[in-house]
């Protein structure tokens, strides 16, 4: 009675989008569970073997529930008679591609030990993979053939998986008498064969979702008028501008924002950032890209002349929110034909960074994305950019939250008018002033910094500590500076090569290198009560050497819980 109710349960519930053949096969169902250090890792989803002599068919038990299903997933196929092994992948609902793999040379040694597994005798097998060592327990007690993962499925029916010994899959249940067409019910000819690059392409994409920020457009100094939808240029076409839709994001969401540069003609180390523009208030940065940087308020330092535009946050503006902080190599693509010594060059720059800290901000929202690279070179640079979300991460969003961007210096209208941040050059460096409406606890100050000054006094090549105060107490004193930079010398073609061995992209410098993200620190600030608080950031800026000078890029975000 027991078997007769367990096939009418997965003649039911698994396989009730079966069509019986007129001859089905005799089959046996098999079911693994998995331990990781002797821990159940999938009980509420084994591993489901279905096996006979000609066919063996390897999926998850909640594959075959209808309705609990989770696309994407990959199901396997062993057709014994006729030597093919298939992936099959499910995209979605409607959509299902499948690759046949090469037969692959499985070199098992045997053993004459045996053991016992749900009564039959099982015969070992050990194989060394990528430094594993996989243990296999087989038996030929049974007419079938199989195994949980494929492998060893020729040995028999495989029981148990070891690897290393810390990770087990074991046969937990074992029924003999499903009568089906696996030909019949997996439907081969619905889903379409591709090639195996294809295949794992078009799985790994549809594993997350890509919103599409920019494709193969240019950063460059020019006015030319580059028609294309959603598209906006402004700064002399330095500063490119888009509007996206963010879905509904789940709390275990995670975030990356990924670029690609290549040279169009500039052979130069340039700035660039990807940021958001928020529309909080009355005046937006939006409005100094349409409009001119004069629409911006005025940071003014008591004991300086200077006036720069729209690095603070106001009662009345937000200044831009920014992504990732990157640096473009020297030449990567537009110089590859120089030759130094053996090197061979990268094709392009790769960036990549994840931003999950803004998921909750960006959730089921509309924003102006913008990117930024200083230049001054007609062909510039081209670049690509996404935003990606990948599901079945930590709910790490939901702890802490983006409070207020506060300040951002970056001159992101340097070639519309955007004075450099050289404020830094005053003892009172860039103050902050700003309200909070509730308590915060546990805040903290998500702080990007690089320094530049290209000289061999400047900035860019000399340490400066910077000092960031809340309230007139000192949260951290901290030395920014990158020396790993010559392990990005094969992305910088153009990068100049000194008589001491040296290329100019091996320096090291303050908290960049040509060709990588600045990633930012994250500074705990305390609990901050609601009312009225002072951030202060201090760096001891170089002094000017005749048409020379240094400046900061910082950016400050608070956050907290």
């Amino acid at each position: 009675m027991r078997i007769r109710f367990y096939l009418i349960c997965i003649t039911t519930t698994l396989f009730s989008s079966i069509i019986y053949a007129q001859k089905p096969n005799q089959n046996t169902v098999i079911e693994y569970i998995t331990y990781s250090n002797n821990k159940i890792v999938n009980a509420d989803d084994p591993i489901t073997l279905i096996a006979n002599e000609n066919n063996a068919f390897i999926a998850r038990k909640k594959q075959l529930d209808i309705g609990l299903e989770k696309f994407p997933y990959e199901q396997t196929f062993i057709d014994y008679k006729n030597k093919e092994l298939y992936s099959i992948a499910h995209l979605t609902k409607k959509n299902k591609i499948r690759m046949l793999l090469p037969e692959s040379k499985q070199n098992f040694t045997l053993h004459s030990e045996t053991k016992n597994i749900l009564g039959y005798n099982c015969k070992k097998a050990t194989i060394s993979i990528n430094s594993n060592t996989l243990t296999l327990w087989y038996t030929n007690e049974l007419k079938a053939k199989g195994s949980p993962m494929s492998l060893g499925a020729n040995l028999g029916l495989v029981l148990e998986v070891d690897r290393n010994g810390t990770y087990k899959t074991v046969a937990n249940k074992i029924h003999k008498d499903l009568k089906i067409n696996l030909y019949d019910y997996l439907k081969l000819e619905d889903s379409k064969l591709v090639d195996t690059k294809t295949y794992k392409t078009e799985l790994w994409n549809s594993r997350f979702t890509t919103i599409k920020l920019f494709e193969e457009d240019l950063v460059n100094f020019s006015d030319s008028i580059i028609e294309k939808p959603n598209l906006m240029r402004f700064a002399k076409g330095t500063v490119l501008v888009t509007k996206v839709k963010i879905p509904a994001l789940k709390p275990t969401d995670q975030l990356f924002i990924n670029l690609t540069e290549q040279s169009n003609g500039d052979a130069y180390d340039r700035t660039g950032s990807v940021f958001l523009i928020p529309h909080y208030h009355e005046i937006s940065f939006m409005d100094a890209l349409e409009q001119g940087v004069g629409v911006l308020p005025i940071y003014q330092n008591q004991d300086s002349t200077e006036k720069f535009q729209g690095v603070i946050a106001t009662n009345n503006y937000t200044p831009p929110i920014e992504l990732m902080r990157f640096f473009t190599p020297f030449g990567v693509k537009g110089f590859n034909h120089i030759e130094v010594l053996d090197y061979k060059w990268q094709d392009k720059a790769y960036y990549r960074q994840e931003i999950t800290e803004f998921q909750p901000l960006l959730s089921n929202s509309e924003w102006y994305v913008g990117v930024y690279i200083g230049n001054y070179d007609k062909g510039g640079h081209k670049i690509s950019a996404d935003i990606t979300i990948h599901p079945g991460g930590n709910d790490v969003a939901s702890k802490t939250t983006m409070m207020m961007p506060l300040f951002n210096t970056t001159n992101l209208m340097e070639m519309a008018g955007q004075n450099y941040p050289i404020m830094f050059a005053s003892p009172n460096g860039l103050k902050i002033t700003f309200t909070t409406t509730t308590d915060i606890k546990n805040a903290k100050l998500r702080y990007i910094t690089t320094g530049h000054g290209g000289w061999e006094n400047g900035d860019e090549f000399n340490p400066k500590i910077n000092t960031i105060t809340l309230d007139d107490n000192k949260a951290l004193d901290y030395f920014p500076w990158r020396q790993d930079c010559g392990s990005y010398r094969d992305y910088n073609p153009a990068s100049g090569n000194f008589e001491t061995g040296l290329s100019s992209s091996d320096l090291s410098r303050s908290n960049w290198c040509p060709g990588t993200v600045t990633p930012p620190i994250w500074i705990p600030l305390g609990d901050i009560k609601k009312g009225t608080h002072t951030i202060e950031v201090k760096i001891p800026q170089g002094k000017r050497e005749g048409n020379s000078f240094s400046y900061w890029n910082v950016s400050g975000v608070l956050f907290g819980e």
